[in-house]
């Protein structure tokens, strides 16, 4: 509980008191002046007692409701024992019950049911055959009004119990949306990290690839011909501003959240290529048959996304004599990608780093499958997209 609930519940116990302590003496010494007809009531000093157990067990009904509903019977028993009649002070003991089922744990709510029920039972048992009260003790001309009283008695005692069971359902409902609505928050977070995270990888990975590769290549040229060095400075410096423009765009979504990442189509697949090719891989990209007019925007991206990945993992781990091959099959229903590139022995481009990772989310997303292994001292990337889109 916070500071200012236990404030508010001890100041209505307080206030309870002093409105009850009052009511209590004057029951014990003068209750003919209210009304009442009773026997022998009891000492008046027993009248502090008695409403101070119901104000003690009012104070505490949301910081211990185990407590406060043993109180509460501890105070019920005292006022029978001293043969006093129903008073304002037992008005407490719906809020106790109210209690029990709104703030207490498993045993305490049925605890506080059961308590509703026996408590129904000890009052009409107390009215009609205690030896204050009886009037004649309980008989079969008595019985229907005890009837009466018990099922009175139950349905007051009972209702104070069912809305604090509501009000416990209605609690532990909102805590149920408030924690689902956590949960989808930050699997939508976690997937907004991963898909940006993704589109990272993917620029500044292949960037930074074709940089070192034109920087190693034109450090070993330069001295031939100071011309190919003089190429491969242009080459570096477009990638670098591209690869620039995209991360500042990735960095503006994640700080912002607002618009989208680089989006490429498989119109620029040319560029990726020409870069690529530039690089001084030897490239050969077979397209059969052509693309059947304008594929989804997810198709072309998970195509770029992944071409770009393979083409990335060729220029880092590729045999430097060797030549990578492209086929693109652009059927009816899918499109099937295979990249094949023989591999420098020793390297091992599937088994560490996040593209592999990230080329299989692409295919996923985009509703399809992909495979990458070595077979036979090449490295083979096959992916199947098909063409209505996500799963």
């Amino acid at each position: 509980m916070r500071t200012f609930q236990i404030v508010v519940d001890v100041s209505v116990g307080v206030v309870f008191f002093v409105i009850a302590w009052p009511i209590e003496t004057v029951l014990a010494t003068g209750g003919a002046g209210l009304g009442y007809t009773f026997g022998a009531i009891g000492p008046a000093w027993f009248s502090l007692l008695v409403a101070a157990l119901f104000s003690g067990a009012l104070a505490l009904r949301r910081l211990s409701p185990p407590l406060a509903l043993g109180i509460a019977w501890v105070g019920a028993l005292v006022q029978m024992s001293l043969g006093r009649p129903p008073s304002f002070s037992d008005l407490a003991i719906f809020g106790v019950l109210y209690a029990t089922a709104a703030y207490g744990s498993r045993i305490v709510y049925w605890a506080g049911f059961a308590s509703a029920l026996v408590g129904a039972l000890v009052i009409t048992v107390y009215l009609f055959a205690g030896p204050v009260f009886a009037g004649g003790g309980l008989s079969w001309q008595t019985l229907p009004l005890a009837l009466v009283l018990l099922v009175a008695a139950a349905f007051a005692l009972g209702l104070s119990w069912t809305i604090g069971a509501l009000v416990r359902t209605a609690v532990r409902a909102r805590e149920n949306r408030d924690a689902q609505q956590r949960a989808e928050a930050e699997t939508i977070a976690e997937q907004e990290r991963v898909r940006i995270a993704r589109d990272m990888h993917d620029v500044v990975a292949h960037s930074l690839a074709v940089v070192i590769a034109q920087a190693d290549g034109a450090r070993y040229a330069a001295a031939s011909d100071p011309a190919i060095a003089t190429d491969a400075l242009a080459t570096i410096s477009t990638t670098a501003r591209s690869a620039l423009a995209d991360v500042r765009l990735l960095l503006g979504q994640l700080r912002h959240r607002q618009g989208d990442g680089p989006q490429p189509t498989i119109a620029d697949l040319e560029e990726l290529y020409a870069q690529v090719r530039t690089a001084g891989v030897q490239l050969r990209v077979d397209v059969d048959p052509a693309p059947p007019g304008e594929p989804p925007a997810a198709v072309q991206l998970a195509v770029y996304r992944i071409l770009q990945e393979a083409l990335t993992n060729a220029l880092r781990h590729g045999a430097p004599a060797g030549s990578v091959d492209v086929r693109l099959s652009w059927l009816p229903d899918r499109v099937e990608l295979d990249v094949r590139n023989p591999v420098t022995p020793g390297s091992q481009p599937g088994r560490s780093g996040h593209g592999i990772i990230g080329m299989r989310e692409r295919a996923q997303l985009a509703g399809g499958r992909l495979d990458a292994a070595d077979e036979g001292g090449a490295f083979i990337v096959r992916a199947t997209i098909p063409l209505g889109g996500p799963a």
